[in-house]
């Protein structure tokens, strides 16, 4: 049987989505319900990863069927495709499974050629709607299809305006648009070599072939890579009858939100403009009217529309973002989603919902991206220094949030001086997608044109990056790198901060404090604690860290980094001390003078943890790390030692390792000199025994990590040792205290023998950071000089020590986990590597049957929200 790969919206519905992509699942909904579509069909996403297969060509069958469903659009429509007395004009637009805002192409105004426009020109009695459709779509066609770049058309466009004497495009004639029409088509011949189709069906096939292309093309890719798209899920393809609001003054465009989305407030939000089509609102061409100016200037069509407003949120149970136009006062729906909303709105709208009856605990907590509470975390302006400052300009706080960077004026330019470690702020007349890495660099965006809803407005929000949109009183000259507001010029590089909340602009640095948490965000938090099942940790190694993931949540330190505290000024010359000894009384000399740190440390983690567990791994670095480089350092280290300086250096060289991160590190260490995990037990067991003294009600149970292991002897080898001491430690002290001695699993052999160290571990914790290095055999410091090159080549689609590789490094901690359970059956496992804290991770622990995960303390309720989210997708 003949595949299907193309549906009229009248054969889809919502439930089609992997199919029919998000867009076309909701345009057959919205039909379905009865609203006001124009209709069309979709070429499925099945169709997309099959132009892909067959070499990026539409095969036969799928041109056939799309020619046939082009005949039924017709049948529905009452026009003909390339008819001079009745064109159908069709926009064709992506529509992925997940919603990627201004990733891909969009074509509107299709079907139109010479013979065409000048017939619509002469029945309409309109003739500029007419030429301004044709000039619109030579471009669009030109620059999504053919890849000649809009800058060429946008120049030309400029030339006619000032030759004019206006500033608005709408200000141009019909014939000042027929004249930009035959410049544009030379223009196109000049960059192709070839004249403009005007066949609508080539016309038609070049612009599917253009949606399916723009999947793969670089701004679609970071954006998947960021929002955990698959490659594999393809793009479907819409084509529709169009909806003119560029036909006059009775006409008109908007997008708008059921909900603030920057606020979650409830009520109508969005922005219109008179006499345009949809394209001008989203890329921020035109500075729009508010919503709310709809409803005089289309009285009938704003009633009928805040009715189709209700019917979707109803409808969705979910904030709507919505395209419509308006042609001769008469309403037409062009698509719905659920909008993307800052975290801020995301809490207030969920809680909202509940409140209102419309949706339940557990969906409220399922519709919120744990990602994007990250940016309810980041800091805010400081109150005081912000009254005391005097704001230079006024846009539109589009996205919420404080920035303070330095000015920069290019995509590329915000990218380097990122990687040099500068903070920066993009400031542009309008961005466009091809601006999303420069836009992910920036700490906030800044743009001259464009709306609440223009692109630079929407992906900032989706990133959680603030964003100040529409500030017209900007003088702009991207040339020159500069920009002047309020009287003064700004040049690359000068300081500016800028507020996504009151779209205030200010001159220099205004200082910034990190945010408070409550309200919506505290509700939405207890809801996720009573659905999830896995711990939540951090990583922590100081007690204000530790202080800090408490506040957010955090159950216990699930990785403490021993090392760390070794390097303050009186610590290191003592550890280096223990380096350069030549025996063991020396060596246990050295340490003796560390342990009252350590300890000191301990306690303070432990009282921070009021009781909670702390998870204490052990030394783990190779001991060339803490060795002097400086000539002055070595000198005092040989003074200290009584060595000469030469000695020194040939000890230091003895250190050298050719390949330190899989050489003399983690439990080698204690294996090589048990002295030092004899003076970490002894500072962790005397700590707990101290606090627990003071608070006896607390449960102080020390887990001992030891890192690095890949044999089971090795693992009792060290455990031995950190057995003797701990327990000679607290028989001398006549305490009650238990503790645990288990391993970090970062080796993959320990995996494969995780059923022998379970004899000695009596727990388990994943450091997923040294096992993917070691798993796929590349170092995770110098992957990135080459992982650019397997994404574009898609032999991977993330970043693997980003996002847990569950085909590789996951099959081995799911076999760890089920023969170290079979050995040991109490014995309990957490993930502390980076991918702790990744919503995608964390599921995929809680499926493999891990107690709990730790991650960085700004993370903890990220992996809260995700655990709740695993357990209700499991109870599915």
């Amino acid at each position: 049987m003949q595949k299907k790969y193309v549906y009229l919206f009248s054969e889809g519905n919502a439930t089609m989505r992997e199919l029919l992509g998000g867009k076309g699942a909701n345009l057959a909904e919205m039909t379905h319900i009865g609203l006001p579509v124009p209709q069309g069909f979709t070429v499925t996403t099945e169709a997309c990863t099959q132009y892909y297969e067959d070499g990026r060509k539409i095969n036969d069958d799928i041109q056939a069927q799309i020619m046939e469903y082009i005949d039924k659009m017709e049948s529905i429509t009452g026009k003909k495709f390339g008819d001079k007395n009745n064109p159908l004009l069709v926009s064709v637009r992506s529509g992925a499974r997940a919603s990627m805002p201004g990733m891909m192409d969009t074509i509107l105004n299709l079907g139109l050629n010479e013979e065409v426009v000048e017939v619509m020109s002469e029945m309409s009695g309109n003739p500029r709607w007419a030429w301004d459709c044709y000039r619109r779509f030579i471009q669009m066609y030109s620059d999504v299809v053919m890849e000649v770049g809009k800058k060429y058309f946008e120049e030309l466009i400029d030339k006619m305006k000032a030759e004019k004497g206006v500033t608005q495009d709408v200000d141009l004639t019909a014939d000042d648009l027929k004249t930009l029409a035959g410049q544009f088509k030379a223009e196109y011949k000049s960059k192709i070599g070839q004249d403009f189709p005007s066949d609508p069906k080539e016309q038609l096939m070049g612009a599917v072939e253009a949606v399916f292309r723009s999947w793969d093309n670089p701004r679609a890719n970071v954006y998947r890579r960021d929002n955990d798209i698959p490659y594999s899920w393809g793009t479907a393809v819409n084509v529709q009858m169009m909806a003119f609001g560029n036909m006059g003054d009775d006409c008109g465009t908007g997008v708008a939100f059921t909900r603030d989305p920057a606020t979650g407030e409830p009520g109508l939000m969005g922005e219109f403009l008179t006499n345009a089509q949809g394209e001008d609102v989203v890329a921020g061409v035109r500075t729009p009217m508010p919503i709310a100016e709809m409803a005089d200037k289309f009285p009938e069509a704003f009633k009928q529309f805040n009715e189709v407003c209700a019917t979707l949120e109803d409808h969705y149970r979910d904030m709507q973002d919505m395209e419509f136009t308006v042609e001769h006062g008469k309403l037409f729906m062009l698509q719905t989603r659920n909008g993307k909303r800052t975290a801020k709105a995301a809490l207030k709208i969920a809680c909202d919902l509940v409140d209102e009856g419309m949706i339940d605990k557990k969906q409220a907590v399922a519709m919120i991206d744990p990602r994007n509470l990250d940016t309810l975390l980041h800091p805010q302006f400081d109150t005081k220094a912000l009254k005391a400052a005097t704001p230079m300009g006024k846009g539109l706080g589009a996205s919420p949030g404080a920035a303070c960077g330095r000015a920069v004026f290019t995509a590329e330019d915000a990218d380097a001086w990122n990687a040099r470690g500068e903070k920066v702020v993009l400031v542009r007349l309008e961005t466009s997608p091809e601006d999303i890495t420069g836009m992910k660099a920036s700490q906030g965006i800044l743009t001259v044109r464009g709306g609440m809803t223009s692109h630079a407005a929407v992906v900032a929000r989706g990133m959680g990056t603030c964003c100040v949109s529409g500030c017209g009183d900007i003088i702009m000259d991207e040339a020159n790198k500069k920009f002047t507001l309020g009287g003064k010029t700004f040049h690359e590089g000068d300081y500016i901060s800028i507020d996504g909340s009151t779209g205030n602009i200010y001159d220099g640095i205004i200082p910034t404090v990190d945010a408070e948490i409550a309200g919506e965000f505290g509700r939405i938090m207890a809801w996720a604690d009573e659905f999830r099942t896995l711990k939540v940790r951090t990583n922590a190694d100081t007690p204000a860290d530790a202080k800090k993931a408490r506040e957010l949540g955090a159950e216990g330190i699930g990785l403490c980094r021993t090392e760390h505290m070794f390097f303050e000024a009186e610590r290191i010359a003592a550890f280096r001390e223990m380096i350069c000894a030549d025996t063991v009384e020396e060596r246990e000399a050295a340490l003796a003078k560390i342990l009252p740190y350590q300890q000191g440390d301990f306690e303070k983690l432990y009282e921070a943890l009021e009781g909670n567990p702390v998870c204490i791994r052990f030394l783990d670095p190779p001991l060339h790390e803490f060795v002097p480089t400086e000539e002055a350092d070595i000198a005092a280290l040989a003074k200290a030692q009584g060595k000469t300086v030469e000695d020194i250096k040939n000890i230091i060289s003895s250190l050298h390792e050719f390949n330190p991160m899989m050489g003399h590190r983690g439990c080698r260490l204690a294996v090589t000199y048990p002295e030092i995990a004899k003076m970490q037990t002894a500072a962790v067991i005397r700590a707990a025994i101290n606090v627990k003294k003071a608070h006896p009600d607390w449960n102080i149970v020390p887990e001992i990590m030891i890192p690095l292991t890949g044999e089971v002897k090795e693992m009792k080898y060290v455990k031995d040792v950190v057995v003797a001491t701990a327990d000679a430690e607290i028989a001398a002290a006549g305490a009650d205290l238990k503790y645990e001695v288990g391993t970090m699993m970062e080796i993959p052999r320990a995996c494969l023998t995780a059923d022998e160290i379970a004899t000695e571990a009596e727990f388990f914790c994943f450091g997923t950071n040294d096992l993917t290095q070691m798993t796929f055999g590349f170092s995770r410091d110098d992957a990135g000089k080459f992982l650019t090159a397997y994404y574009d080549k898609k032999i991977y689609e993330n970043d693997p020590f980003a996002k847990l590789d569950q085909n590789g490094v996951g099959k081995l901690m799911k076999m760890a986990v089920k023969l170290g359970k079979e050995t040991r059956p109490n014995i309990h496992c957490g993930i502390c590597g980076e991918h702790g804290g990744d919503p995608v991770s964390v599921e995929f622990c809680h499926n493999i049957g891990l107690d709990y995960v730790s991650c960085s303390p700004f993370r903890v309720p990220i992996a809260r929200l995700a655990a709740a989210q695993a357990a209700i997708k499991a109870s599915k």
